[in-house]
């Protein structure tokens, strides 16, 4: 099948990132019923051509859109295939072609398969459904793409009456997929044509329920306070085939799919719970993760609380506290304990704990396992235990917890864990980062295993995109920067720098930006401004008070820019910078550092936390010790001036990013897990990694030369040694 291959733009060129498009398949002859009639303005294919010709710009605004297709298979096999555009207002325009097999005769003239519903084929058709599927939308792909990019519109989500298990990857478009319409239904004898569905399909997709103000997919919680990950699974981002094409090593979709056979086999039921659906990295994994086990067919439900912004105040304190970054004056209450304590036990009594609900025995329909996924909500360990005393709960701790600020005792951070510590301690397993500071030592051993911080190679932060969704992404970014009076980015003439972090004094963000004035004044002053890169950072005040008065020099050419929640706008300023920083001077395990190396973006990171274990040093990247802007400086340099360097770098990144970090291997922890413990059996980690114990159990341990994050010794908690040093 001929194929179209599109790569991610960089600022030094086409980067290796390819995005395969379909061309329409060569067994399906079109007969054009209605053709697009609108034509684009003239100044859309104008303009843009004139600023590549003078080196300006980079991509050009689009017009949103919404799309609305229908299919439906005729009784001679053929196809007939709607295509509605939409505004969010009005129906911008339409196409009909009739579809079929090279195979098959003419069918005969008229009307009669151009009605919705008449879905019987024929046994002369000469192709199974599977490859009718694919076909299929291997065509569509082609046809919406040329139609984007031909009328400059951007489709933020398509409505479909068909569910194609081949949805081919390369549109940045979020498809939705609908049952027959609610209009579908006889009407005075005469059924609903195939143009009226593609209609009706762009109206339902477009709807307030689906997308927010800002042209993104809503988060939406139902029923229990059920998280209904990807519109409740109307929209198809993912299928099996993507899931299993995303790791390195089928080592490791063969062990989870044998946990994921046993778990669908016996019917277990996973419930996860969080104090929130989205804005932080726990949420980011719990979507990748629910959309993954619905995919392979795993009863996994998420859910979380009302919100209650003063227990949120509270538990935001709290989290400070543990890490030691809090001011020394404050303390958890009694009066704050009661706010949570009332707030947990109020929903789960609305929500968890009634009839039916997933924190009821198992006798009456209540989970198998129970995940307590968040510290901010510790009362539901002892809950669980309470309805049914045996059912296996793990509790996961993913913040830092200041180990050695606990040890000591009478302080801040000892008062919140004690109060943590003391619900959560009736949990069968306790899962931490990799890191060794973050486990206290009253936490047994035995329960102690560790995973990694995730991310999903298939959302919106990480996937593909080809040019044209790259270059729009670019100048949204670039006309938010406009609105905000902040500098621009000048892709494609000059190549960025970039930290993404979050505003949190522990990213290291004024070092990033001494980084930079060392590297200019050090290693750049008589450079031309094609070769000088541009500094890209997430900042706070006084970041923007440091370049007014410390480094006038260089602050046009640094952007400080609070990014929007669109995941694709993260997606292409990664992707297209040159070289990405993590100057953290406390840190878990960022999961922005193996983002940047899966998009082969050499790294320089601090060495602290977890960081170490995913940085190859002088391989992927560079690790430097906290504060040592010099040498990051020098780092910086040696990758922007030794171009063959940087291409051996830039590879090895790419190439070496372990499973644990992406949504399989997360998902491969996650079923082991559940499985074990749902049968009956203790797991005991004793300071393990459960991605290795989940490797052991199912016959396909780790062999010499596979790809791990490293093991490192001192994260064995049975060591003598490691358990005295906290």
């Amino acid at each position: 099948m001929a194929s179209q291959n599109f790569h991610i733009l960089g600022p030094d060129g086409l980067r290796k990132h390819n995005v395969t498009l379909p061309e329409p398949g060569h067994l399906l002859r079109r007969e054009t019923m209605y053709e697009f009639r609108t034509v684009p303005l003239s100044i859309h294919s104008e303009r843009p051509n004139q600023e590549k010709k003078e080196g300006k710009g980079y991509g050009e605004q689009l017009q949103p859109a919404f799309l609305g297709i229908a299919a439906f298979v005729r009784g001679d096999g053929g196809v007939d295939a709607a295509f509605v555009s939409h505004d969010g207002t009005y129906s911008l325009d339409f196409a009909v072609e009739k579809l079929r097999n090279q195979q098959q005769k003419h069918s005969p003239a008229g009307n009669s398969g151009f009605e919705a519903g008449t879905d019987t084929a024929s046994p002369a058709s000469h192709i199974s459904p599977e490859g009718l599927s694919s076909l299929l939308a291997d065509y569509f792909v082609s046809k919406i793409r040329d139609y984007e990019q031909g009328h400059y519109y951007k489709f933020v989500g398509v409505g479909m009456t068909i569910k194609s298990r081949y949805t081919k990857p390369g549109l940045d478009i979020v498809p939705m997929i609908f049952e027959q319409s609610l209009d579908y239904q006889k009407l005075g004898g005469e059924r609903l044509m195939v143009d009226e569905e593609a209609d009706s399909m762009a109206r339902k997709c477009l709807t307030f329920r689906y997308f927010g103000p800002n042209m993104q997919p809503r988060v939406m919680v139902g029923f229990r306070n059920e998280v209904q990950v990807d519109a409740g699974g109307h929209a198809q981002l993912t299928w099996l085939g993507s899931y299993q094409k995303s790791v390195r090593s089928e080592r490791t979709w063969a062990a989870c799919m044998k946990y994921v056979k046993s778990l669908k086999q016996r019917n277990v039921r996973i419930a996860f719970f969080s104090s929130t659906p989205q804005g932080g990295g726990v949420a980011l994994m719990r979507h990748a993760l629910i959309r993954f086990f619905r995919v392979v067919g795993v009863d996994c439900k998420w859910y979380v609380p009302k919100p209650k912004p003063e227990a949120f105040r509270i538990t935001k304190t709290n989290h400070n506290i543990l890490q030691g970054v809090a001011d020394p004056k404050e303390r958890l209450t009694e009066a704050q304990i009661s706010i949570l304590q009332e707030w947990l036990c109020q929903n789960a009594q609305r929500f968890w704990t009634c009839e039916g609900g997933p924190l009821r025995p198992r006798s009456e329909g209540g989970a198998d396992v129970v995940i307590i996924d968040d510290p901010q909500m510790p009362d539901l360990v002892p809950l669980a235990k309470q309805y049914d005393p045996s059912r296996p709960v793990i509790f996961r701790s993913h913040i830092q917890i200041r180990a050695d600020l606990v040890d000591k005792k009478d302080n801040p951070t000892a008062d919140v864990w004690d109060w943590l510590w003391n619900k959560v301690k009736s949990a069968d397993v306790f899962i931490s980062h990799p890191v060794r500071e973050f486990v206290p030592g009253d936490v047994p051993i035995q329960k102690v295993g560790y995973m990694p911080a995730t991310t999903d190679w298939l959302d919106g932060l990480n996937k593909n995109m080809d040019t044209y969704n790259s270059q729009y992404y670019i100048h949204e970014f670039n006309s938010e920067c406009q609105k905000q009076l902040v500098n621009k980015l000048a892709i494609p003439l000059r190549p960025y720098i970039i930290q993404i972090a979050r505003f949190d004094p522990s990213k290291g963000i004024p070092h990033v930006l001494e980084s930079y004035a060392e590297l200019r004044r050090t290693y750049m002053k008589n450079k031309d401004l094609k070769d000088i890169p541009q500094l890209v950072i997430a900042g706070h005040g006084a970041t923007i008070e440091a370049l007014e008065k410390k480094y006038k020099e260089i602050r046009s050419d640094v952007i400080v820019m609070r990014v929007g929640p669109t995941d694709q706008i993260l997606n292409a300023l990664l992707s297209n910078a040159k070289i990405a920083l993590q100057l953290s001077t406390r840190e878990g395990f960022e999961v922005k550092i193996s983002e940047a190396l899966h998009k082969f973006i050499p790294t320089i990171a601090t060495r602290v936390g977890g960081i170490g274990l995913q940085i190859a040093d002088t391989k992927s990247g560079f690790l430097v010790e906290p504060g040592d802007v010099k040498t990051v400086a020098r780092h910086l340099h040696s990758l922007l001036s030794d171009e063959e360097a940087y291409k051996t770098m830039s590879q090895y990144a790419g190439t070496h990013v372990s499973d644990e970090v992406g949504t399989v291997g997360n998902a491969l922890c996650w079923a082991y897990l559940t499985d074990t413990l749902s049968s009956g059996e203790e797991v005991l980690p004793n300071s393990q990694w459960i991605n290795d114990m989940a490797m052991e159990k199912a016959g396909l341990p780790y062999v010499k030369g596979e790809g791990h994050l490293p093991r490192e010794e001192m994260l064995d908690l049975t060591s003598p040694v490691n358990r005295e040093s906290t």
